[in-house]
């Protein structure tokens, strides 16, 4: 009898760019109003559960670049839509402000 201990298939080694994927998708999804947190943190968590899908925590990989295209999605139509509510609202505020102030 042996006192090593073996090595098991659950053990956190390999799984490094599958939780950083999950990590990031997870961030990309509250952040995806700003657009630096939604549009990089999405496509860096994407790069890394793509290299990360070989690996030991390939269910890790997967979930995260699923969290991590949902994040950008919800980013891009986020953009979209402050874009139109800025581009339909704005010039009207402005107006009232500039003419509040007398100009």
């Amino acid at each position: 009898m042996s006192n090593q201990v073996k090595p098991s298939s659950t053990s956190g080694k390999g799984n490094g760019m599958g939780i950083a994927s999950l990590v990031l998708g997870i961030l990309s999804l509250c952040g995806s109003g700003i657009l630096i947190c939604g549009g990089v943190l999405s496509l860096v968590g994407i790069i890394l559960g793509a290299l990360g899908i070989n690996s030991k925590g390939r269910s890790l990989a997967i979930a995260g670049i699923i969290l991590s295209v949902v994040g950008l999605l919800s980013a891009v139509v986020i953009r979209i839509f402050l874009r139109g509510v800025v581009a339909q609202y704005m010039p009207n505020i402005l107006q009232q402000f500039l003419n509040s102030r007398g100009y």
